[in-house]
């Protein structure tokens, strides 16, 4: 408590009162929701000394710089990825956007896996490709990767399991195919959330998170996390740095809650999505069902030795009798599924998945129409019974 504010009137008081409450206790158990713009120092000196240690250690000295209730995201997201640091952005996409652009350069080439998330694709065609970054995709399971490096290739750009159809990569030989060529790997993690796969484990560079989906757990917040090795640290921090990058620490109390209960939440998930996905293998109008757990799926043996778990997104291909208009009557009919983009909150969702637009090296051609689930809390049999009342209305 500030002795001399008694004196002072009452406009100072209300200005400079309050600021160091004076109580006894203990320690909440969540960190604090800290909101700053501006830090204040002791001294000149003192503020000099953290501006010289600023572009290394990670310090409270201005609110574009984060905060403590950002910071104590950050070491969570760590501890999942195992990481040495790691970075928070205000959407996914922005995370995938700084990823590149912290190790990317006008004369550079990335190669990037053909089942990338499809705005991942876009940010190539849209930006890399108009400022002379040339991008080749490679097969999502890394098949003919070898043969695509060039001379100038600064990275390989891996989603594992990818977009839509969860195809599954060795990305440990990715690894090492990378690093042979003096390139980076860089992986979307979104689908492990860091507690499912671990990219860094596995011999990635870079680990990308959309932490709006399962750590943040509600559909309530935008956010995306990168992690690094400690190799990789330095280029990503001075890029974040040098345009601002950061989150509202509200945004991050509120993704730092999901994760406390993120591991009891994707148990509940990986259960429920299994269930649905049995069901719909035994079904007549279902020509595949894609799940990395199950034992038909391509990349199931991968998905075995570098995965820990799955969750609650599964697709599934309609026979090729029926046609766009009855998969969209099928899905109108849904009562328990939301009908919306992005997932890992608490409820089911469906979308109508456009595979042919999302590849370019996997031929699409003669396939029937996918329909991407994400599997919620709810009870498994409601959605199951859900599911089968709207593929009625699929015969007109």
């Amino acid at each position: 408590m500030n002795s001399n504010l008694p004196q002072k009137s009452v406009q100072t008081r209300l200005v400079h009162g309050g600021k160091l409450p004076a109580y006894e206790g203990g320690k909440a158990v969540n960190p604090p929701v800290i909101r700053a713009s501006t830090v204040c120092f002791d001294s000149i000196a003192e503020q000099h000394a953290f501006r010289a240690r600023r572009d290394k250690d990670r310090l409270f000295i201005y609110g574009a710089r984060g905060n403590p209730t950002n910071f104590a995201l950050e070491d969570v997201i760590s501890e999942l990825e195992g990481a040495y640091r790691t970075r928070l952005f205000p959407t996914g996409l922005a995370a995938i956007g700084m990823a590149l652009l912290s190790y990317l350069k006008p004369g550079d080439h990335v190669l990037m896996a053909d089942c990338v998330y499809e705005p991942a694709r876009n940010l190539a065609r849209t930006f890399l490709v108009p400022y002379n970054i040339a991008c080749t995709f490679f097969a999502a399971d890394g098949s003919d990767l070898d043969a695509k490096f060039q001379a100038n290739t600064r990275m390989v750009y891996a989603e594992c399991p990818g977009s839509l159809l969860y195809e599954m990569c060795d990305l440990p030989a990715l690894a090492r195919q990378a690093h042979a060529h003096g390139a980076l790997l860089v992986c979307d993690n979104t689908w492990g959330s860091g507690l499912q796969y671990r990219p860094l484990a596995l011999g990635a560079d870079v680990s990308i998170m959309a932490a709006t989906k399962y750590l943040s757990g509600h559909s309530d917040v935008m956010m995306g996390s990168v992690a690094t090795t400690k190799e990789a640290w330095g280029q990503l921090n001075e890029r974040c740095d040098a345009f601002g990058m950061t989150v509202s620490p509200d945004d991050a109390y509120l993704v730092l809650r999901g994760t406390r209960t993120l591991a009891a939440r994707l148990k509940m998930h990986e259960q429920h999505g299994l269930e649905v996905a049995r069901w719909l293998m035994a079904r007549e109008e279902v020509a595949t069902v894609f799940h990395p757990a199950l034992p038909h799926h391509p990349g199931h043996e991968l998905w075995k030795r570098d995965a820990t778990g799955s969750n609650g997104l599964l697709s599934f291909e309609l026979k090729p009798r029926f046609d766009q208009a009855a998969a969209i009557r099928l899905i109108d009919a849904l009562q328990l599924f939301g009908i919306g983009a992005s997932w890992g909150g608490y409820e089911s969702l469906v979308t109508l998945s456009g595979v042919k637009a999302a590849r370019s090296v996997a031929v699409w051609e003669g396939r029937g129409e996918v329909i991407r689930l994400h599997i919620g809390l709810e009870n498994p049999q409601d959605l199951m019974d859900d599911l089968a009342q709207g593929m009625a209305t699929m015969v007109a």
